[in-house]
């Protein structure tokens, strides 16, 4: 039995499980500022994934980056659930 579609599917979702939290967290303490973190987090890992021959390293690897870049247009949306009241906003930020 061949288990890499199941690692690269679980990946993706813990992958994702882990990027939502701190989307919510870098809005609410930074705003949308950090964008270009996430630009150039993600830019570094899917750029390291075409260089890791492993396919499933480096499919896990891209994933995250690709995440990181998803992340970007969350954190502007991220800003809007907050105005919309969705989300609380940090009162010590403005």
């Amino acid at each position: 039995m061949y288990f890499t579609g199941i690692i690269i599917a679980v990946s993706t979702f813990l992958t994702i499980g882990f990027w939502h939290p701190i989307v919510i967290k870098t809005e609410y303490y930074f705003g949308t500022r950090p964008w270009v973190i996430y630009l150039l987090i993600g830019l570094a890992a899917v750029v390291a994934a075409m260089f890791i021959e492993n396919a499933l390293l480096s499919a896990v690897v891209g994933v995250f980056g690709a995440s990181a870049l998803w992340g970007i247009g969350e954190l502007f949306e991220q800003r809007k659930r907050v105005e919309r009241g969705w989300f609380p906003k940090n009162p010590k930020r403005k």
